[in-house]
């Protein structure tokens, strides 16, 4: 199984035994690195991390369990059956659409602006990627996210300029933009308690999940078909708005299969 995380922090908190754990940092080639990091048994994969709220009513620290990701390139549902498990282990979580942007959303308008447009409850910049992945290797698929900055905070200039690709901070970059936004203070001091309150989740939620992120065991048979034809156990079809489905058993797939060996 493969986390993807986009900060090191996230990384560390996610690492166990039998997982694979790909940190994007600056999110450059990240579909690729995915792609190469999938093996013959691989059974899923896990967007894990922080993310912006984008619902009005999620406190900092709450957890998210993905329903679907949302973006500018469609919809991608995520595994029903693995994401249940998940609300049934981690700690007072929701369950919603995330947002998928290749940029992060600093400012409450921006937000707000995305909520109306999507319903997503929260944004990242990792799980659209994770996504897509999955949809295309037949992969099922996860999210974990918690919410760092509410809807109606902004991200201060300070806190972004500061911030390496790994999610470190550049004292001396802080200090020097600082000098320029001395009012940046009170929501920097505001980000770090937000922050702390997120971390903390997120290890509580990882230790709730075990191991191995309450992956469901694979059916045998299905496990069999798929390892027969090449397949990872699950697929999907392209008859949904947006040009995404849910996903369907490898048996499912080996039906249609034998139907369309028939009609030709």
């Amino acid at each position: 199984m493969i986390v993807i995380a986009g900060l090191a922090f996230e990384a560390r908190i996610a690492a166990g035994s039998g997982l694979r754990v790909i940190c994007s940092g600056d999110g450059k080639d990240l579909a690729a690195k995915i792609s190469r990091a999938i093996t013959r048994d691989c059974r899923g994969l896990i967007s894990f991390g922080v993310s912006g709220g984008l619902a009005p009513d999620l406190a900092p620290g709450t957890c998210v369990i993905g329903s679907a990701i949302i973006s500018s390139s469609g919809k991608h549902f995520t595994d029903h059956h693995w994401s249940k498990r998940l609300l049934e282990a981690c700690p007072n979580p929701v369950y919603g659409d995330l947002m998928g942007v290749p940029e992060p959303v600093a400012d409450p308008s921006t937000k707000r602006a995305l909520y109306a447009a999507t319903g997503a409850v929260a944004v990242d910049m990792e799980s659209h990627v994770v996504a897509g992945v999955a949809a295309a290797r037949g992969l099922p698929m996860v999210a974990i996210r918690v919410v760092t900055d509410p809807a109606q905070r902004a991200i201060p200039r300070t806190a972004l300029a500061a911030m390496r690709a790994d999610g470190s901070v550049d004292l001396m970059s802080m200090m020097r933009s600082l000098v320029q936004t001395p009012g940046d203070i009170t929501g920097l001091l505001r980000l770090a308690l937000d922050a702390r309150a997120a971390r903390s989740m997120l290890r509580k939620s990882r230790n709730a999940l075990g191991p191995l992120f309450r992956v469901p065991e694979a059916n045998s048979h299905e496990q069999g078909l798929a390892e027969k034809f090449g397949l990872h156990g699950t697929t999907r079809t392209n008859h949904a708005p947006f040009g995404f489905t849910p996903y369907l058993p490898a048996s499912t797939l080996l039906a249609e299969r034998r139907a369309f060996q028939k009609a030709e």
